[in-house]
């Protein structure tokens, strides 16, 4: 089973370490963890998009006991299995890491676990070994900006091609004291009266 990093939120994780045993396994075992965890994901898919202290509330009724429910089981199932298989591993890893996994009850601003933002890194995750041809400092730094523009694009729900393929068009004669119009959060395409008056 592949070793994670510790400051992760657990969560996916050792939903994934469970997924992987019920799925070569076929343990029951797991199999229940995956119904325990998935129950937590329940009550999120309910509650996304709510507020911060709606979110926290009803974590506080609805997740906190099953949570709690939750680690109790796993403890015991500690003590019912072997201590060396991949199930026990599985168990170890997540009560290990309790403390970070259970942050999203007492803070609604919180997700229960951290998949959003590794999607979002992983773009320059795979790119990273590019990133050593910049040639120079000043081309890595160029790398950078192009890349907080691509995914501040992203970020507001554009299309980062359209987005900078717009920027690079319109950048060479755009007024320096609206330059706040091209940011990401303000932009807007042009339209053709608009164009015909820039």
């Amino acid at each position: 089973m592949e070793k994670r990093a510790s400051g992760k939120r657990p969560a996916a994780h050792w939903r994934r370490d469970f997924h992987d045993i019920w799925t070569s396994q076929k343990s029951e075992i797991a199999h229940e963890a995956l119904e325990r965890i998935g129950q937590l994901y329940d009550i999120e898919r309910k509650i996304a998009g709510k507020l911060a202290d709606v979110r926290r509330a009803v974590r506080q009724q609805l997740s906190r006991p099953k949570l709690e429910a939750l680690h109790s089981w796993a403890e015991q199932q500690l003590t019912r299995i072997s201590t060396k298989g991949d199930l026990a591993k599985a168990f170890r890893y997540g009560l290990g890491r309790w403390h970070a996994f259970s942050l999203f009850l007492d803070d609604g601003r919180v997700a229960l676990d951290n998949n959003a933002a590794e999607r979002a890194v992983r773009p320059i995750c795979l790119g990273k070994k590019n990133w050593l041809f910049a040639s120079s400092e000043a081309g890595a730094e160029t790398l950078a900006r192009a890349m907080t523009l691509i995914e501040s694009g992203k970020m507001n729900g554009l299309d980062p091609q359209a987005y900078i393929a717009d920027l690079l068009n319109r950048i060479h004669d755009h007024k320096i004291n609206r330059i706040d119009e091209l940011l990401p959060w303000n932009w807007a395409p042009l339209t053709v009266p608009q164009a015909l008056a820039a």
